[in-house]
């Protein structure tokens, strides 16, 4: 098994996989057909010697799902939404539309997840007179609640159930990768939909870390609490992945660890679904992919090419 620990993040109608060097994207169109989008991976969080530090590593998985992820859901959705109406196979998610995204998306989730937070736990403060554990207990509790139930509520929506489906998919493809399985759908499907270094438990990390972390400064003016619960995000960010990464070593071997992941496995049920052999195959694709572009795997003319090479054929 490879010393790197491959990861991934379903989209629409596909699953994308990031590697060591490169990323890979696959999505069903509309036609049946699975098209593949593969670009080398040159951010200096990739390619720096600093951005392999303990705790700034931790920035590369924010920007797998604040930049390269965003970016990938923006292509994916060109591919299998709009394709029957001439979409380009070929577009690249780059640009300002796609930065543009970014942001929003970034300014939402730290709106909702951080600052909102801060400002109903203000109110808390003002009527129940409460300490600084308290309040910071209070604020943690609101945060971990809206992260609930924003999860269970867009797994409601039919699109968002079959994202959840991919999602599985890119987990058992994953598993049998590192179980050194066959990377077919028979073989993939008889994995687990679980996975320790999953986004969504690392995000679940995150929250937990920052009750910690936010506790550490006491309870300070508005203003400034609200400016350190931004300005600490790469700090929590950083404390989860060093978390996340020794545990998913261990789990399988030590019982604590085993019981310190349990909320984090036990929410990935609520972020995956169990996959069809299609959407198997598609996340199969995308894994082969950027194992071909990274070495690890010879090039046959039977497999899936990447749209760039498609369009040169």
């Amino acid at each position: 098994m490879a010393e790197f620990n491959y990861g991934g993040q379903a989209v629409i109608e596909g699953v994308m996989m990031r590697g060591a060097k490169h990323a890979a994207v696959a999505v069903r169109n509309p036609q049946g057909e699975i098209v593949v989008h593969e670009e080398p991976l040159t951010a200096p969080i990739y390619t720096s010697a600093w951005g392999k530090l303990p705790f700034v590593r931790g920035l590369a998985l924010l920007w797998d799902a604040l930049g390269l992820g965003v970016r990938a859901l923006m292509w994916s959705a060109n591919i299998a939404l709009t394709e029957e109406e001439g979409g380009d196979q070929s577009a690249s998610f780059q640009g300002p539309v796609a930065w543009g995204t970014v942001g929003v998306s970034l300014a939402f989730g730290v709106g909702i997840f951080f600052l909102a937070p801060v400002l109903l736990t203000q109110l808390a403060d003002r009527f129940l007179g409460t300490g600084s554990l308290a309040s910071n207990l209070i604020e943690g509790v609101i945060r971990l609640t809206f992260f609930l139930v924003y999860i269970i509520l867009i797994g409601q929506m039919p699109d968002i159930k079959r994202v959840f489906a991919y999602h599985g998919a890119e987990h058992k493809t994953i598993n049998a990768y590192e179980a050194g399985a066959d990377l077919t759908p028979q073989s993939v499907a008889r994995f687990s939909l679980l996975h320790p270094r999953c986004g969504t438990g690392f995000l679940l990390v995150v929250m937990v870390i920052s009750i910690v972390v936010f506790g550490l400064l006491g309870q300070p003016p508005l203003i400034w609490r609200l400016i350190s619960r931004v300005a600490l995000i790469p700090v929590i960010a950083g404390l989860a992945y060093e978390f996340i990464r020794f545990s998913a070593k261990r789990y399988t071997t030590n019982r604590l660890i085993r019981w310190l992941i349990t909320p984090s496995l036990a929410l990935q049920r609520l972020t995956t679904r169990e996959p069809d052999a299609g959407m198997l195959e598609v996340a199969i694709s995308s894994l082969k992919c950027v194992l071909r572009a990274e070495g690890r795997m010879p090039v046959t003319t039977t497999e899936t090419k990447p749209v760039s090479e498609v369009a040169a054929a």
